[in-house]
């Protein structure tokens, strides 16, 4: 049976569509455990510090790192699985159809142009830490670049997806 040409994009669109948020929600899963670590770095953190006298520089540059890479692969993972903070009061009272339509002008609008910036932006920043030596830090700090890309990535997901 054939498939009209319209019919046919549209399931090329969705199964990639489909394709990033797999992706997305895989990194979401691994991503999420580096929260066990944060936990288990600030509650040694504490007892170093309070209970013996002894704080970790360390371990303070190891918590802001674990908790920038929760916060930053999160908010790709949240925009993947669909379970991002919307004013529920206003999109409850609206048509799929017109609930569909605000999301892809707010994509278009906000979000891209502000991922474009940061993610531009960025790059900037890892320039000037590789001139200063920064070699040991460049993975750490290229997550802000891959953060831009995954978000970007499923924020046009969700804007391909068919509308109702």
């Amino acid at each position: 049976m054939s498939v009209p040409t319209g019919e046919k994009g549209d399931l090329r669109r969705v199964a990639f569509a489909d394709a990033i948020d797999r992706f997305l929600q895989g990194i979401g899963h691994v991503v999420c455990w580096t929260n066990a670590v944060l936990i288990a770095a600030i509650i040694t953190q504490v007892v170093l510090r309070y209970g013996f006298g002894a704080g970790k520089v360390a371990l303070e540059e190891l918590q802001w790192h674990l908790y920038a890479l929760a916060v930053m692969m999160g908010v790709s993972y949240t925009q993947a699985t669909n379970s991002h903070i919307r004013v529920d009061v206003i999109a409850s009272r609206l048509s799929p159809r017109t609930l569909r339509c605000w999301e892809v002008f707010g994509i278009l609008v906000f979000a891209l142009p502000f991922v474009t910036v940061v993610f531009i932006h960025s790059l900037d920043f890892l320039a000037e830490l590789r001139k200063i030596g920064g070699k040991h830090r460049w993975r750490d700090k290229s997550l802000l670049g891959h953060a831009c890309c995954f978000r970007s990535s499923s924020r046009c997901d969700s804007a391909m997806a068919p509308l109702p």
